[in-house]
């Protein structure tokens, strides 16, 4: 197989693409209008994360994480900790914004502060619904019944591989948020918990699939493996030894990074408070004469 024949999309999809050219587009023109310069490090970011989404999702990866179960695994390591976690690290928000035209903008802003919008924002934005679906989004679909139903259907894998991507885009901006709370909705000492909390059911399910002695996904044999050489029950624990393993140190990265945060935000606040002292120390003097 050649280069560009790895990069033909195994089922093409002009909705994906588009939705990855406006994301590009606005990002390039965001970054030419926002105040300030676009470090080059958030922009090497944006796009190397925006370029795992892609190969995950539109190249022919797709065709082998269909007939492998540890590729399969390997994508969704990709759409729901590793692309994100490198999309969400460029903190890409504002330039976003700062790319949409002008009445663009405005409409948001409108919308945001409407009750509908205000709804969606307190729901999708809430801390535990993000933790919650972040961790539901993978494990459910290793049911075995589910999985199964989702690898024949291609609208469910679809929709599988997105609610994927979705949930761990808003879970990596939660957790790498730089900012305090308030105005971020998440406190920063739970943005360091919060990966302990996410990264335990995984490991306990990667867990059971490496070490499960009967084949708990016989949909990549009916459908017919892409590595004949490699049996079920390896295939399996490796499976199950990427969702443990990996997924784990990205977490902890995660966690890492959060705590660096919650460093950072304490030491601003301290010398914040000692202003403040030093402010009301020095007035006294002045109101005693």
């Amino acid at each position: 197989m050649s280069v560009l024949q790895f990069f033909e999309p195994w089922e093409p999809s002009p909705v994906l693409v588009i939705i990855f050219i406006v994301t590009a587009v606005l990002f390039a023109r965001g970054r030419r209008r926002v105040p300030g310069h676009v470090r080059f490090t958030r922009r090497a970011l944006f796009w190397t994360g925006l370029a795992l989404l892609y190969l995950a999702l539109h190249t022919r990866v797709d065709y082998y994480a269909e007939h492998q179960f540890f590729v399969h695994r390997l994508q969704h390591l990709v759409l729901h900790h590793l692309g994100p976690f490198v999309l969400m690290a460029a903190y890409p928000g504002s330039v976003l914004r700062a790319g949409l035209p002008l009445a663009w903008r405005r409409a948001l802003r409108r919308w945001q502060h409407s009750p509908s919008g205000r709804v969606v924002t307190a729901v999708a934005l809430n801390p535990a619904f993000v933790s919650i679906a972040f961790v539901v989004s993978v494990v459910f679909w290793l049911i075995p019944a589910v999985q199964f139903v989702a690898m024949l259907d291609w609208r469910i894998y679809t929709f599988m591989n997105w609610s994927v991507t979705v949930s761990g885009v808003l879970y990596w901006a939660m957790l790498l948020d730089r900012r305090p709370s308030p105005p971020s909705r998440t406190r920063p000492g739970l943005r360091v918990l919060s990966p302990v909390i996410t990264m335990t059911p995984q490991i306990l399910v990667g867990a059971i699939i490496t070490f499960s002695a009967r084949d708990l996904y016989p949909v990549f044999s009916l459908c017919g493996r892409a590595f004949t050489a490699v049996p079920a029950s390896l295939d399996q624990s490796l499976g199950g030894l990427i969702m443990w393993v990996p997924a784990g140190v990205i977490e902890a990265i995660g966690a890492m990074v959060a705590l660096r945060h919650l460093m950072r935000i304490s030491t601003l606040r301290g010398r914040a408070t000692r202003k403040e002292d030093s402010g009301r120390y020095d007035a006294e003097p002045v109101l005693e004469r």
